[in-house]
């Protein structure tokens, strides 16, 4: 028995020994899948993470880029105003009024009635648009000519309200 004792042991240690093998590759094969489990729940959680930051990194990009976007639509609007009301500006200064006024007297019998007349015509640049606007006012003995063809000009608004006397064309004509 003894002998057969002996002649056991080295098959069961080999027995054992194989079983103990497969169980030490059973548990580390368990033990990489677990742990290669592991390492794939941690990188989707951080590549979750990343994407979350770059979510709002690109919410933040947009936003910024639409505020921009209206800050310019807003510059190229006032832009475009102010283009708009120098061209208008420029426009006009080149509109002109050209006054002339003379004062005619109706002789009748005994009677004398004095009226003062005005005439005014629109140029641009040095080109009439037009034609002689006549204004006839009857007019008494002292009157203040000036003041009352002031108050007659239909077009002193065009030259920026000035009055007739500060006009730059004018021409005086004197009828008797």
């Amino acid at each position: 028995m003894l002998s057969e004792r002996r002649c056991r042991t080295p098959r069961l240690f080999w027995y054992y020994f194989a079983m103990n093998t497969w169980v030490l590759v059973g548990i580390i094969i368990a033990v990489a899948i677990a742990s290669s489990g592991f390492t794939y729940l941690l990188t989707q959680l951080h590549m979750e993470r990343v994407a979350a930051e770059r979510g709002r990194a690109l919410a933040e990009a947009v936003a910024a880029l639409k505020n921009e976007k209206a800050k310019f639509e807003q510059a190229a609007r006032g832009i475009e105003e102010n283009t708009k009301r120098k061209a208008l500006d420029d426009f006009l200064a080149d509109l002109h009024v050209e006054e002339r006024r003379y004062v005619r007297q109706h002789r009748v019998l005994f009677a004398h009635r004095r009226s003062l007349v005005l005439q005014e015509r629109i140029f641009f640049r040095n080109i009439p648009i037009s034609n002689w606007v006549e204004h006839e006012v009857p007019v008494e003995e002292g009157a203040d000519l000036d003041g009352l063809a002031k108050t007659l000009s239909v077009f002193n608004a065009i030259e920026g309200g000035t009055p007739a006397s500060q006009s730059a064309r004018k021409l005086w004509f004197r009828a008797s």
